[in-house]
């Protein structure tokens, strides 16, 4: 997709968490438009960290209600290298690594193939707990969904 000059830019920040590997988990997302601040977020049950990661950024891109352009800052090697490179050879294959292993969480690397296109979006890598201020509102939000959930 190419910019446009009415096109809205965004800086979204985005985490999942995971209390176990499986087992409890949220995550976060902040967005920000012309220094306003929204943050959406939510847990499930019993999941993985990588799932909370993915989630986090498919619910933050369908939240825009236009195409944008979109600065993504996260703190997932996971999710920012699959989007990136891994998921143009999935697709190929299929959604196959290999002839015997398909994707894991293709369910949601498919969501997110689907909202990608629809956006310009420029990836950001953040390292984790690295006092980045909008990555920590982003942790701390996610850790505490997981938590409502093992209350």
């Amino acid at each position: 997709m190419s910019t446009q000059k009415n096109t809205k830019h965004i800086r979204i920040y985005t985490d999942g968490s995971c209390l176990g590997n499986p087992g409890p988990g949220g995550w976060a997302a902040l967005l920000i438009y012309k220094g306003k601040e929204k943050m959406i977020q939510g847990n499930e049950s019993e999941t993985t960290n990588n799932r909370m990661e993915l989630t986090a950024v498919i619910t933050a891109l369908k939240a825009l209600k236009e195409p944008c352009t979109i600065e993504l800052y996260t703190d997932s090697k996971y999710v920012m290298d699959g989007a990136q490179q891994w998921m143009v050879n999935w697709k190929k294959k299929n959604w196959m690594r290999t002839k015997k292993e398909p994707v894991k969480n293709v369910d949601l690397w498919q969501a997110l193939d689907l909202t990608l296109g629809l956006h310009e979006i420029t990836w950001h890598w953040v390292k984790g707990h690295s006092g980045h201020p909008q990555n920590e509102a982003v942790d701390t939000a996610a850790r505490k969904q997981a938590e409502l959930i093992k209350a």
